[in-house]
């Protein structure tokens, strides 16, 4: 197997894991705050319904937390596994925000949890609803610093390449902490994740209430998920509109890359709503668009140009020819530490260095690199377009589907409707996996559209690996997707008999309820 074998498997096995991962993250962010809601309304009516109600889906929870921290463990083993030179590289600084989030959010997180589902009976009604918001925290702030390390490979701001370390170091942890593209992943990301607790509550409230059971907790339920998911669901569209202006800012080929943007329009430019990249002739065909809605969206403005693929790639080809200085001037600082000159060459063209190492796929011998060879680099800055183009225009219209869906839901629950129309029960139990759906093709976006980057005209993805066989690469992957899948079946087959069940044992007893569901009232 060659060294490319290990760059694609090495690949296969985060974007898998990641992918599982990421069934259980939305799920966690937004049923703990619903949790929150449902017991903030026990704690000021002091009725037993919505007890039951933040007993019965905290369990459902709890099932979800622990499958998102067995997949979620392995995956940050993986940088020091699959990806030694990334973790030598950037580790200074990717590290850091990692670190944070395990000693101030999954501690917190974790300790609290434990306290939600055996505080009942030990806290007063207000300590345990503080227990239940500190978990709801943990669980956002655990999504802000990951978020943060994930913004930085997108956007390596606060950071500076040092010619004696050869390593990427913090230069200021503020810009860090304040990268707009990765503030702008956080709140996008997270209302994403409470449109996805919406619906799984709002799904299987109308599976209760399909079959006539548990009626006063599924309407109950419904009407949380209903205010707080149209709540959500408007705000990802809006947040989603502040991340497209974020990247349109810092990550212009990945918009271009969205919108199969091959020449460079006058300003506004138009938006695509249907249309079939063709990688081979570098067109669009069959386009359907929307006179300056892209203009508006990626530069809010009417005036200001969106660059084109074939633009940005000449600029990358600038860029190359930059960083091949900078190359060339750290070959010589390392033979020669004292060398003013050349430090002085590097610390001007270093923000350049990491697009000349594209050409490491081509030849080792970069400073000898022909203009063919160089335009052949700059076209590898260009991610692939059709799988960025059609995930991007599911997930919107899986997002204007949920405002609809909410929307509808919002006003069956203000006239107190819900059981008159079957019709809407169904829709809302079938369209329980979308907003998985989306929120995977949104991770798809937001990853594919890096590449070929790892760190963002920093490093290439192919020189991030390890230095380990392909076959090692290959066994771990298949364990994974075996462990993972065994764990999602696991998953299923918990949340499907906890949901048979129901907040309260059937009356034929068929099913033996657990623990947490049998517990007393108090």
């Amino acid at each position: 197997m060659t060294t490319m074998d290990v760059v694609q498997l090495s690949r296969l096995q985060f974007g898998l894991t990641a992918l599982y991962h990421f069934l259980f993250v939305p799920l966690t962010l937004g049923l703990a705050v619903l949790l929150g809601i449902m017991e903030s309304v026990y704690v000021m009516t002091g009725r037993q319904i919505w007890r039951d109600m933040t007993k019965f889906w905290g369990l459902l929870f709890g099932i979800n937390f622990a499958m998102g921290v067995a997949t979620g463990i392995t995956m940050e083993f993986q940088f020091g596994m699959n990806w030694a030179y990334y973790s030598h590289y950037v580790g200074d600084v990717f590290g850091a925000p990692l670190a944070i989030e395990g000693l101030m959010a999954f501690f917190l997180e974790a300790t609290f949890i434990g306290l939600f589902f055996f505080g009942w009976d030990k806290l007063t009604k207000l300590q345990h609803l503080c227990v239940t918001w500190l978990v709801a925290l943990g669980s956002n702030l655990s999504a802000l610093w990951i978020l943060i390390a994930n913004g930085w490979m997108q956007f390596p701001v606060g950071a500076k390449f040092n010619p004696d370390t050869m390593r990427m170091e913090v230069s200021d942890f503020s810009a860090v902490l304040f990268n707009p593209v990765a503030q702008a992943k956080f709140v996008h990301t997270v209302s994403a994740g409470y449109v996805t607790g919406a619906m799984f509550v709002l799904s299987i409230s109308a599976f209760y209430l399909l079959k006539g059971r548990h009626i006063d907790l599924a309407k109950r339920s419904m009407t949380v998920a209903a205010s707080f998911g149209l709540a959500a669901a408007l705000s990802v569209v809006v947040l989603g509109d502040e991340s497209g202006y974020s990247a349109g800012e810092n990550q212009k080929m990945k918009i271009a890359a969205i919108e199969s943007m091959w020449d460079t329009e006058p300003a506004p430019a138009s938006f695509t709503i249907f249309g079939i990249p063709n990688m081979e002739t570098h067109k669009t065909d069959y386009e359907l668009r929307v006179p300056w809605m892209l203009g508006l969206i990626a530069t809010r403005s009417i005036n200001t140009q969106v660059p084109g693929i074939k633009d940005l790639v000449r600029q990358a080809e600038t860029r190359i020819r930059i960083g091949i200085a900078a190359y060339n001037a750290l070959q010589r600082v390392r033979n020669d530490p004292t060398d003013k000159g050349q430090r002085a060459v590097i610390e001007t063209t270093a923000k350049d260095l990491g697009y000349a190492l594209l050409l490491k796929k081509i030849r080792p011998d970069i400073e000898n690199a022909t203009p063919a060879e160089i335009t052949q680099a700059a076209w590898s800055t260009v991610p692939a377009v059709s799988p960025l183009f059609w995930s991007f225009r599911i997930m919107v219209g899986l997002g204007f589907y949920f405002i609809a869906l909410f929307a509808v839901a919002f006003l069956l629950a203000s006239k107190r409707w819900f059981q008159r129309y079957r019709i809407f029960l169904w829709f809302a139990f079938l369209s329980l996996p979308l907003p998985w759906i989306a929120a995977e093709l949104g991770w798809i976006v937001a990853e594919v559209g890096r590449q070929p980057w790892v760190i963002e005209g920093v490093l290439p993805t192919f020189l991030a690996v390890s230095s380990i066989s392909a076959t090692n690469v290959a066994i771990t992957l298949v364990g994974f997707v075996a462990f993972y899948s065994t764990l999602a079946v696991v998953d299923v087959f918990l949340m499907v008999r906890t949901v048979r069940i129901g907040p309260h044992p059937e009356p034929s007893g068929s099913h033996a309820a657990p623990a947490a569901v049998l517990a007393p009232a108090e």
